[in-house]
């Protein structure tokens, strides 16, 4: 099966009953036989609105029961779904809406007015449907408009655009076919050793690669379930793990520290409590996630945590360390799963063991291109290799480990660091709860170190002692030069630290500073 309509229609007559998803707040339980029942009313109406095969159909919604069934019927209906992210800047959800072409968007009513203002600047026609939180849709009158003749999707056929964080830059649009999407959540479901027994606990906007392949395709693909609150909260987490059965779920480092910091709060016998018995890991994407943290977390709910790499362009994840008893490492992301990973220098040769060059990947899993974007897809691409722009190297059992990006790497004096180095450094520091390390432009040197954290509430710091501890472990060389303090890190829709915003931000802290 290649494509999302197959994989429904098959769990549909293989476990009809079998509940797929659970909106907690409702309620509502939707069996895989509802699912497909769903999804093919959702085609049917589009049909009648005459949306013909491939068209763009976007939503702008959160989390719950309406935006899942959306975001798997609009692929199955044989359109292309495009989901907007709900929390992006004006900006970034501008350029969406103008650059995907979409015919329609799917709208909660209290995003409406949001809407309706960006799309002012759109110079096309868009269908604009509202979608209850409990009556779904608010179809529209098709007007006598001829109805739409759709054929079943082909596995080469786009299903998603989904665009890119955009943090130094517009965003870029990337189409990943049938294929892409579902080998996408095969390569979770087989790593992680999913099946029809396990439950996911979604906390990710399905609006991001995350969110969309890992908690929803994975268990669409191993005839699981998914429980699907509207937004994450720290405080319901474990609650809603304890009452529906959740067996996993994915998180990002962020979260992480969220729920570490409140685990003595917790009404439960972390290793040992009968209702948390089901809970068997968690796994850790979209960010690097410190070692320290790892132990952390492993050690104060007793339970493993799975440390993957994944990118919107490759429908998420790419590699993941295997599930215990097999070895897994800190610090590293694991073996390639469902593709092929290979580690290159700037001739494009392959690098020994134990040498940093950037990632590259072949696979099914592989984004198609860059919507009207030919230089970013031929730039992308070499041959049949997609760039990711990360820097890593393997050691001799062919474990990856992840130093950072090419973009983000810090030349200071004409050597290399690593900016990943001096955030796990911060991160073994009790006060710390979020910290990212950056490059700013020097004349000495070019490039200086420079580090922005957040502290835990509770634990005061000062900046010299964060530097001492630095430059105890890195050397003063490596060792951040400035650290300021901040009451949150900006971060993208997944939780992940945008780390290239910070030198702006922190000009703009100095320049209200001077002018004060």
């Amino acid at each position: 099966m290649n494509t999302v309509r197959e994989y429904i229609d098959h769990h549909a007559r293989e476990r009809g009953e079998h509940v797929f998803l659970v909106a907690p707040e409702s309620a509502l339980e939707l069996t895989f036989a509802e699912l497909a029942e769903g999804t093919a009313d959702i085609a049917g109406h589009l049909d009648r609105l005459g949306l013909a095969a491939g068209a763009k159909v976007a939503y702008l919604m959160n989390n719950g029961a309406w935006a899942t069934l959306l975001f798997l019927g609009v692929m199955a209906s044989g359109r292309v779904v495009v989901p907007l992210n709900a929390v992006a800047g004006r900006n970034h959800l501008a350029h969406v809406l103008g650059h995907s072409d979409c015919e329609a968007v799917f709208v909660e009513p209290e995003l409406r007015a949001i809407l309706d203002e960006l799309l002012q600047d759109v110079d096309r026609d868009v269908l604009v449907i509202e979608v209850g939180d409990d009556e779904g849709p608010r179809w529209p009158s098709s007007n006598g408009l001829d109805p739409a003749t759709v054929p079943e999707p082909t596995a080469s056929d786009a299903a998603l655009l989904l665009y890119t964080s955009g943090s130094t830059g517009l965003p870029k649009g990337a189409i990943l076919s049938h294929r892409a999407v579902t080998s996408g959540g095969r390569n979770v479901a087989d790593g992680h050793g999913l099946s029809a027994a396990d439950r996911a606990l979604c906390v990710l906007p399905v609006y991001h690669i995350n969110g969309a392949i890992v908690t929803v395709m994975a268990p669409l693909v191993s005839g699981g379930s998914v429980v699907m609150p509207r937004r994450f909260s720290a405080k319901a987490f474990w609650g809603l793990v304890a009452d529906h059965g959740c067996t996993w779920a994915s998180v990002v480092p962020t979260i992480i520290k969220y729920l570490l910091d409140r685990a003595t709060q917790e009404p439960y016998a972390f290793g040992s409590d009968p209702r948390l018995a089901a809970f068997r890991f968690a796994r850790s994407a979209s960010a690097p996630l410190a070692a320290v943290v790892l132990e952390q977390w492993e050690n104060t709910f007793k339970v493993p945590m799975i440390e993957t790499i994944g990118l919107t362009e490759t429908a998420a994840t790419v590699a993941t360390n295997p599930m215990p008893p097999a070895p897994r490492k800190a610090g590293s992301v694991g073996l390639s799963f469902g593709n092929e990973i290979r580690i290159v220098d700037d001739s494009g040769e392959t690098c020994p063991p134990g040498t940093v060059g950037e990632v590259v990947i072949r696979g099914d899993n592989l984004l198609t291109c860059y919507y009207k974007n030919e230089e970013a897809t031929a730039k992308a691409f070499m041959g049949e290799w997609f760039r990711t722009g990360d820097l890593a190297m393997r050691d001799e059992d062919g474990y990856i480990f992840i130093s950072g990006r090419l973009k983000e790497l810090i030349i200071r004096g004409g050597e290399n660091i690593a900016p990943r180095e001096i955030d796990d450094v911060l991160y073994r520091h009790e006060a710390v709860l979020e910290a990212a390390a950056v490059g700013i432009d020097d004349e000495a040197y070019g490039q200086e170190v420079i580090a922005c954290v957040a502290l835990r509430d509770g634990h005061p710091c000062s900046e010299e002692e964060l530097l001492k501890f630095c430059a105890d472990a890195v050397g003063a060389y490596k060792a951040p030069k400035r650290i300021y303090f901040l009451e949150e890190l900006p971060k993208g829709p997944s939780g992940k630290i945008q780390r290239l915003k910070l030198p702006e931000l922190i000009q703009s802290r100095l320049e209200a500073a001077s002018n004060g």
